[in-house]
């Protein structure tokens, strides 16, 4: 492998240079480093010949990764491919921008979310950058915790690594990453594709909600983690840390801290949604596990039921109970009004929004607000619904009057029956005393 010092140059595909700037790091795979291109700062990733003399479909697949493009703006995606050097190669990226984090250091504590907000934000964010890798035809094959570059500050994620991602039916010869590798690859009776990138997933975001590994729990406690015990714990028989029907592997008090504090706070869809993902079905059988669109629902779902509680921390909200206690002081929060629509119900709390997902039933875009609650400057036990669109709404009132709501306009909540958003209808639900 070459030896880059600074203000080598290195020739791309496409005609242009890449000058050395500086090493940035190194992994199993090869050097990482950072160049200019055109003045402007990159990383390139620079293989050693070891990993192209076991596989030699790479270049031609980040050739077509290429020219394919990026599935959205959250994925570090090959840009530039340089050329063949005495058998080796290399690709530039886009490098991470400094505020972003990578969630290994989440998991080891060295970062911290600083709500839960952002914690739900980011799971989002993963599972919708997946949920488009996987419509664009493409499957990651290696997904893992050092993939994953996070916005402490709100949840905005970057995907990298993304090399070894390649079209279904593709196998680069990658299995994985002990731990987060499905069961049937973890055996080795399967090649990595988009069924096996839905257990993957399903692990990457139990680790982020809880910061633990789903199927770490007390018979996973011994001296020396052999290949066989690997092969057992991950492969051959693996079991869920709460499993409804075997607890032989529950959480271990002063080991598995985090999980045993988290699991209770979160609403029980969710705890249902990874039990199901982590049941002997999933583990052993790939068509039931959830798929990417299955848990954006889901986390829109838990973001719609945030709510700030007097106490300054956020909670989430049982909306099928009259009153919550506050996971941060143990508050009563009353329950608010809900906006009700087909997929979804959203509490009407001051400072939660509403986004084009719940306003039009055709749209899934969770990220363009549409309307927010606010309370009243004169009144602040009077919440209104604020019209952050350009267009109309047509609101009908408790007493069956109809009338339009303008762009900027505000509906009083206790004073609206329902909603049309143009493609959706809601209904607004108050509290019975």
């Amino acid at each position: 492998m070459p030896i880059f010092s600074n203000g080598t140059a290195v020739a791309l595909k496409n005609g242009k240079t890449a000058y050395i700037k500086d090493k940035l790091g190194e992994g199993g795979q090869g050097n990482v480093y950072l160049v200019s291109i055109d003045n402007k700062a990159y990383a390139l990733k620079w293989y050693h010949k070891k990993t192209l003399n076991e596989n030699d479909k790479f270049y031609a697949n980040l050739a077509n990764n290429i020219v394919q493009g990026a599935p959205t703006s959250a994925f570090i995606w090959p840009l530039y491919l340089t050329e063949i050097i005495d058998g080796e190669f290399g690709y530039v990226m886009e490098l991470v921008p400094d505020e972003y984090k990578c969630f290994s250091d989440f998991l080891l504590t060295k970062e911290k979310f600083p709500s839960i907000s952002v914690v739900v934000n980011a799971a989002l964010n993963i599972t919708n950058g997946f949920r488009e890798l996987h419509r664009k035809g493409f499957s990651y094959q290696d997904l893992n915790d050092g993939n994953f570059f996070i916005n402490p500050r709100n949840g905005d994620v970057l995907i990298c690594d993304t090399d070894n991602v390649a079209p279904y039916g593709e196998s680069l010869g990658i299995a994985g990453k002990a731990r987060y590798m499905a069961p049937e690859v973890v055996r080795n009776i399967k090649s990595p594709d988009i069924m096996t990138d839905r257990f993957s997933l399903s692990v990457i975001l139990f680790r982020l909600l809880f910061l633990d590994h789903p199927l770490e729990g007390k018979r996973t406690l011994c001296p020396c983690l052999t290949e066989e015990l690997e092969q057992k714990f991950y492969g051959k028989a693996p079991l869920f840390i709460y499993d409804p029907n075997d607890s032989s592997n529950i959480p271990v008090r002063g080991v598995h801290c985090n999980v045993i504090k988290l699991w209770k706070f979160y609403p029980k869809f969710i705890r249902d949604k990874f039990t199901k993902a982590f049941s002997q079905e999933c583990l052993h059988g790939d068509t039931a596990r959830p798929t990417d669109n299955d848990w954006q629902i889901a986390f829109t779902r838990l973001r719609d039921c945030i709510a700030e509680c007097p106490c300054g921390g956020e909670t989430f909200l049982d909306l099928n109970a009259p009153e919550t206690a506050c996971i941060n002081c143990g508050t009563k929060i009353p329950r608010p009004p809900l906006l009700l629509t087909k997929k979804y119900k959203v509490a009407l709390f001051p400072g939660n929004k509403i986004y084009r997902c719940h306003t039009d039933e055709d749209s899934d875009d969770y990220t363009i607000p549409d309307g927010i609650i606010i309370r009243s400057h004169n009144h602040p036990d009077i919440w209104g619904i604020k019209n952050l669109t350009r267009h109309d709404w047509t609101v009908t009132s408790k007493d069956g009057k109809v009338s339009a709501l303008p762009s900027g306009k505000v509906a009083v909540v206790v004073k609206t029956d329902s909603i049309d958003f143009g493609n959706c209808v809601g209904r607004i639900e108050l509290l019975r005393k």
